[in-house]
């Protein structure tokens, strides 16, 4: 089996951060751009950035529909931060905004404010095991509404902010930011049992 290959999502925000991350993890990595880059990859990760640019970049670049098809057909995929918000099936309060649509959640931008604004909490995450991930939030969503088979994996203030759906991962914060590579490694783990079930 060849070894998987994590595409990161190269049209703004924390791309570099990621590739870093996955390389300490022992990774591979590579940036995203364009239709060709998403068939070389066995999944990817939606950064962190700006929300609103990301979705007009995605449409610029021809990737929606293309990669809205690969998330449907199973390729596992997470979003930080805004990529959560990007793989949404709606955001509260902006329902003109464009998402993806893949993931039954209703986000709220900027949700924490100032209090978290930017700021590394401890967060519990059993399914991580070990001691509490240093969840960096910046600007941080939350997950409002969680549907039908979404899996809350972690909360703060009783706030869902990491959440699963099938082959879909979202976070509020950003692991990428961190020295702590266990969400990096735990994404890669089950994208590897995803290419054996293939």
């Amino acid at each position: 089996m060849s070894k998987t290959v994590v595409g990161v999502l190269g049209l703004q925000g924390d791309v570099v951060e990621h590739l870093e991350a996955l390389r300490r993890a022992g990774l591979t990595g590579m940036e995203a751009k364009t239709r060709e880059d998403l068939r070389r990859v066995d999944a990817l990760i939606i950064p962190g950035g700006e929300s609103t640019t990301v979705a007009k970049l995605l449409d610029r670049f021809a990737l929606r529909e293309p990669l809205i098809a690969r998330i449907r057909g199973g390729m596992p995929t997470w979003g930080t931060c805004m990529g959560m918000i990007v793989l949404s099936a709606d955001i509260a309060g902006m329902p003109d905004q464009p998402t993806l649509g893949v993931l039954d959640v209703t986000v709220l931008r900027n949700a924490f404010g100032r209090q978290v604004e930017s700021a590394e909490v401890p967060l519990e995450i059993p399914a991580l095991g070990g001691p509490p991930f240093p969840g960096v939030f910046i600007r941080a969503p939350w997950v409002e509404r969680v549907g039908e088979g979404v899996e809350v994996l972690a909360r703060l203030e009783g706030k869902a902010v990491m959440v699963r759906q099938g082959n879909i991962l979202g976070t509020s914060f950003h692991p990428e930011l961190t020295r702590d590579v266990r969400i990096h490694r735990w994404f890669a783990g089950w994208c590897t049992r995803a290419q054996s079930a293939a």
